[in-house]
């Protein structure tokens, strides 16, 4: 798509200013790393324009503090002090049950999920942010803590003029089918293969 112009246009009876935009549902799935790097761009952009960003990290801990967040947290106070950019919320839901789930029993990381999801979808109808970051996201669904029907089916119905993004591997082919936009992060080369550890300014 050669200076973002497509190469048909469907005959949807929209016009061009409408069919630009759409709100999207995004999806960033795949084995590599970058999923969440390149929904955290996006928010950027989202944040230059102005709008309300929203973001929700199922991430490995809740006491892991990751570069992006450090970046928002200033952005958003940024937005309060000088009215620059967009206001911006981030949230951990749960206690580090993403990927070692060591404390509390399965049952109680479900709930903990669970209720992380409840809030999102109460911001969905309330129609609170412009820009949503579902990091980590599509895990819920792979281990069965959400009902994959529910999930689609709110995010589609969603009112308003609200992107979501959602990042995490193994996304599941509902979500997929359902999604505007979808990028699979596939490994070709990674200094893991050679023994290297996550590095300060990449990783975090």
């Amino acid at each position: 798509m050669p200076q973002g112009k497509p190469e048909t246009v469907p005959n949807d009876g929209l016009t061009t200013r409408q069919r630009r935009n759409r709100p999207l549902l995004a999806v960033h799935t795949g084995e590599m790393k970058g999923k969440s790097t390149a929904a955290f761009g996006m928010a950027l952009r989202a944040w230059n324009q102005g709008w309300s960003i929203g973001v929700f990290q199922f991430v490995k801990s809740a006491k892991w503090r990751v570069g992006e967040e450090a970046a928002f947290r200033a952005l958003g106070k940024l937005h309060d002090d000088t009215g620059q950019g967009g206001p911006v919320e981030w949230h951990k839901m749960g206690e580090g049950w993403s990927w070692a789930r060591k404390s509390g029993s399965e049952e109680d990381h479900a709930e903990n999920a669970r209720e992380g999801w409840a809030e999102i979808k109460r911001r969905l109808a309330a129609e609170t942010h412009d820009f949503y970051v579902l990091d980590e996201f599509s895990y819920l669904l792979k281990w069965g803590w959400l009902e994959v029907d529910d999930v689609v089916s709110t995010l589609t119905a969603r009112p308003g003029h609200q992107h979501v993004v959602i990042t995490g591997r193994y996304a599941p082919p509902e979500l997929i089918e359902a999604a505007d936009l979808v990028t699979e992060m596939t490994k070709v080369k990674h200094p893991m293969d050679a023994g290297q550890k996550g590095q300060r300014g990449i990783e975090w």
